[in-house]
């Protein structure tokens, strides 16, 4: 059974998890770090609900099969069915602003990619994307000002401003919706900015949100073979 979104009140979303719709190089920086082009339009793909673990957990991954590296992302909660939306349909449709770690299994997602096959077994693995609760919001916000960031081991290794992004939040949704339909309990991931690395057996982690309103989030979590 799929997990039920909670947030940061203590309160619980009404529907469980759905799918997760994530963005590829959607921060210049991050694309240039592994040698990608700058993409001019979205670069979407789906983690499956049974690939979503709770972020405050122990992050555990498939360490025996592929060095697995980590990507934090800027994580939005859908509230309503979005289809064909507008950039403000879609930006009144998010109740809930968190983080998540799009783990990546880079060994295979690069030898798939070589061979012009789909990745998703790289990105989709159970436990492929710890969530964290999510903290409520309404629109009208300033998405452009969210914050977040990671530091591994008392070191930061990633600091992203959803000012980066090559397609802001309200585009962005929109621009799925032409694609696939976002449902209540659907979660999007933002993409990731650069400083992406090999996640390491041991290592503790703390990670940071802020929102332009004053409201923020910090947790920490280890990671386990």
């Amino acid at each position: 059974m799929s997990l039920v979104p909670s947030f940061v009140d203590g309160d619980t979303f009404s529907q469980p998890l759905g799918k997760v719709v994530c963005v590829g190089r959607n921060y210049a920086e991050h694309a240039r770090e592994l040698d990608n082009p700058v993409p001019d339009a979205p670069i979407l793909f789906i983690k499956p609900a049974t690939s979503v673990v709770p972020l405050e957990d122990d992050v555990k991954g498939p360490f025996e099969r592929s060095d697995v590296h980590f990507e934090t992302e800027l994580a939005l909660l859908i509230g309503e069915t979005l289809r064909d939306a507008t950039p403000e349909q879609a930006e009144a449709a998010v109740v809930g602003v968190g983080l998540a770690l799009d783990l990546t299994l880079r060994d295979v997602q690069s030898a798939l990619k070589k061979k012009g096959h789909p990745w998703e077994i790289a990105k989709g693995f159970d436990g492929a994307c710890p969530l964290s609760r999510f903290i409520p919001v309404e629109a009208p916000m300033d998405w452009s000002a969210i914050e977040f960031s990671l530091d591994m081991n008392g070191e930061r290794r990633q600091h992203g401003k959803a000012s980066q992004m090559l397609f802001p939040i309200p585009a962005l949704l929109a621009e799925m919706s032409q694609h696939f339909t976002l449902a209540p309990g659907d979660v999007v991931l933002t993409g990731t900015p650069a400083g992406v690395g090999k996640l390491e057996k041991g290592a503790s982690l703390a990670f940071e949100l802020s929102l332009p309103n004053g409201q923020s989030h910090q947790l920490q979590t280890k990671v386990v073979g």
